[in-house]
Parts: structure tokens; C-alpha cells; sequence
């Protein structure tokens, strides 16, 4: 397995150094505790766990980006009322991906977070990725919030899925390539506002996860 996944036996402790895209890392389910440190948006979080930050991408679901309002907005609101910054989590690791991140099922007092995003329609089952996941329990809950209508399915003709948004993104266009002259890190930048304004100028790069939205660290 490219990059290694070290433990050591009677311990807790797993130091995971995989980088590899999230279809490609299957990992042994982890349950291990955190606390919330802050929500960066529907599905994204970061928690503070020992001495360490991680952040976590929620496993087998996908909210609506930040940008696809007024839906993104309610994922991240709903998420930050099931997880509130400073309340204990546990999070069941199912992978690293590609940034780097955690990718987990977060549940706190036994109640599966993931699964209750879908249920109030915030969140859709992301069945390209649902493998290590309830399949059926996810499927059933989507059905449910779809037929009653509820957050993103009450949209007259359907609300495009976080992954095609994503795509349409990406896709180049004569606007979308990064001006010449000075380059910016998040560090350098005043505030997250500041960073979206950059962004919609075509300073791309900062928005490394691609979902449309710089320099999250940011937010407050």
C-alpha cells in the first residue's frame, strides 16, 4: 500500500501518510474522538484531536457548495447545529483523500451526523463514494427527504448535484484563467470576503479543493 499506514499495538494512535484519491484508499474502519474546532461548510470540518488538527471531509455525502445559495449556506448551518464548535465527536475514519483530509462517518451522541444531513435534505448520498457506507440506510433516507420535498429537493425541477456544480466549475473559459501579475496566499489576504472577490477576478488557485469558494481557512 503506497505510503504506509503505521500503528502501533495498544494504541490508539494511527499516523496515516496515504495522498492518494479516495477511490483509490481503502483503510480500515478507525473510530477514534475529537472536538469540533470550527465548520468550514456542509460536509467539511475541522477537529481537534490531542495535540493534532484534523480536517475531516464526511464520508458518502455532499452538500451543496457554498456558492449554490441559499442551500449551501442551510448544509453548513444544519451541520454547525449537529456539531457545534467545542462539543465531543467521534469520527469512524474510512479513508484519506486527495487534500489530505480525514474521510469520516461524525457521529455524536450515538446519532450518525451524515445520515441526519441527508435526512433533513441538506445533503445528498454520494453514491460514486458510498462504498464503506449503509448503502441501504442512506438510500432509504434520501427516498424519504426527496418525497417529502424537504431542503434540496424541493427545488422545481431538481437542484444541481454538488459534483455536476463542481464539474461546470472547472470547466475553462476565457474568464476563468488567472491574471497576470502578483500572486496571493491566504495569509496575505485581509479577510475571507477579500479572498472571493480575488477569486470571481480569476485568481483560481485559491480555491485548492475546487468547490468554488477561497481560502476557507479564512471564515470565521
Amino acid at each position: 500500500m503506497g505510503g504506509g499506514v503505521r500503528g502501533a499495538i495498544g494504541s490508539r494512535r494511527i499516523v496515516i501518510t496515504l495522498d492518494l484519491p479516495l477511490a483509490a484508499v481503502a483503510l480500515l474502519a478507525q473510530t477514534r474522538t475529537g472536538t469540533v474546532l470550527s465548520i468550514g461548510d456542509g460536509d467539511t470540518l475541522r477537529v481537534r484531536e490531542g495535540n493534532r488538527t484534523v480536517n475531516v471531509r464526511l464520508a458518502c455525502i455532499d452538500a451543496p457548495e457554498s456558492s449554490q445559495a441559499p442551500f449551501g449556506a442551510q448544509a453548513r448551518q444544519q451541520l454547525q447545529v449537529l456539531a457545534p464548535v467545542g462539543s465531543s465527536v467521534e469520527l469512524r475514519i474510512k479513508a484519506t483523500d486527495g487534500y489530505g483530509r480525514s474521510v469520516a462517518e461524525l457521529t455524536r451522541g450515538g446519532r450518525n451526523l451524515n445520515q441526519a444531513l441527508v435526512a433533513s435534505g441538506v445533503a445528498f448520498v454520494y453514491w460514486q463514494y458510498i462504498a464503506g457506507c449503509d448503502r441501504q440506510t442512506y438510500g432509504r433516507l434520501e427516498t424519504e427527504a426527496r418525497l417529502k420535498r424537504l431542503g434540496v429537493w424541493g427545488v422545481n425541477g431538481g437542484l444541481t448535484r454538488p459534483w455536476e456544480y463542481r464539474s461546470g466549475q472547472r470547466k475553462p473559459s476565457s474568464s476563468s484563467s488567472a491574471p497576470t501579475g502578483r500572486r496571493y496566499t491566504c495569509s496575505q489576504i485581509g479577510s475571507y470576503a477579500q479572498a472571493q472577490v480575488l477569486l470571481r477576478q480569476g485568481h483560481r488557485y485559491l480555491d485548492g479543493d475546487g468547490d468554488g469558494e477561497a481560502c476557507e481557512s479564512l471564515k470565521g
